[in-house]
């Protein structure tokens, strides 16, 4: 695994030779190019799974396809897309960034949600934590993170999805062990006191931690945990907590784009095949949780640790209600995170 921060693209191109329609469509051109925006830890699982859609896509329709990846920190890439990037497709971290492409600019349409199965999540995740190899500092779960001499790495709630997740699950374990939110609160203002720097995106958090050693426990997306443990080995553990959340990374057509481009067809294939066995079997190599495929499911199971999983409707009401109350200005991450600076 490459560990590399920010914005990547990695073309993968194929042969160029004759193209053929599709039933209902017009003559495809000899070749389409697609653009993916995703966030930070999926840039192995795409590069895979795009080799496997261009031999998918040459097979049914003889066009050869380029699929181009760009990563980041979810929402900065969110708003990439509202700033203009040609996104065919963005497969962000949490549907909240998806609904900002709905609601600044109308890039994708307000019922993308409903257009795939699972809410349009194909892979699941969760949020782990990750230690120094014989766990040194003795972290069991999230109490754990906020003892003195404890230096926490997790990146920046305002740009990274995947921070989003880990804020909400450290906020969630707390409201439920401690009683509220004002305890819950407080349990986080804690945890952030303890973390020296904030990464744009979950890729530069695990850079900061793995490669420039800086942090005695890493707070991750599980995916990100195993390819750090498959890559390092002996170097880290990996500690599932008593208590997470289900993380649904979501996946749609941007419509402004594809319409412009003419390439919804191909678009919205390349989005189906995520839930295709192939697709799904890909996820699950990749440490996601594949969300339809039994079968993946069932090959797959053993790496997955069993949690107690809650989702974000269940406990802040879906990504609206979050997003207003956690991380829009002046929301509670700021008034912690302002606390802290005022602090040093």
């Amino acid at each position: 695994m490459s560990l590399r921060r920010d914005f990547i693209k990695i073309p993968l191109v194929l042969a160029a030779a004759g193209g053929l329609g599709l039933t209902g469509l017009p003559t495809l051109a000899q070749s389409v190019q697609l653009l993916n925006v995703s966030y930070d830890p999926t840039r192995e699982l795409y590069v895979e799974f795009n080799q496997a859609f261009a031999k998918h896509w040459k097979a049914k329709t003889g066009q050869d396809i380029t699929v181009k990846q760009s990563h980041g920190g979810s929402g900065k890439q969110a708003r990439s897309i509202i700033d203009g990037l040609d996104a065919d497709v963005a497969t962000l971290a949490l549907a909240g960034d998806t609904d900002a492409l709905v609601r600044n600019g109308g890039w994708v349409r307000p019922d993308w949600q409903k257009r795939l199965p699972h809410n349009s999540s194909p892979y699941t995740s969760t949020i782990v934590l990750v230690v120094r190899a014989g766990n040194p500092k003795g972290i069991r779960d999230w109490d754990d993170l906020v003892k003195p001499g404890v230096s926490v790495i997790t990146p920046n709630p305002k740009t990274s999805g995947g921070a989003r997740w880990n804020y909400l699950a450290a906020w969630e374990f707390a409201k439920r062990k401690y009683g509220g939110d004002a305890k819950a609160r407080d349990f986080v203002a804690s945890l952030y006191g303890n973390v020296p720097v904030l990464d744009t995106g979950a890729r530069g958090s695990t850079i900061t931690f793995a490669q420039r050693n800086q942090g005695d426990v890493l707070i991750a997306w599980e995916n990100e945990a195993y390819l750090l443990e498959k890559e390092f080995g002996a170097k880290f553990d990996v500690i599932a907590p008593s208590v997470s959340i289900l993380a649904e990374p979501a996946v749609a057509v941007v419509d402004k784009v594809v319409d412009k481009k003419g390439t919804r067809a191909v678009a919205e294939e390349y989005l189906k095949y995520l839930y295709s066995e192939e697709g799904q079997d890909i996820a699950g190599k990749h440490f996601y949780r594949p969300a339809v495929s039994q079968k993946a499911q069932a090959k797959y199971a053993k790496q997955f640790p069993k949690l107690d999983l809650f989702t974000i409707d269940q406990a802040f009401g879906g990504w609206d209600q979050a997003t207003r109350v956690h991380f829009a200005d002046g929301g509670s991450f700021d008034q912690i995170y302002t606390r802290k600076l005022g602090s040093r």
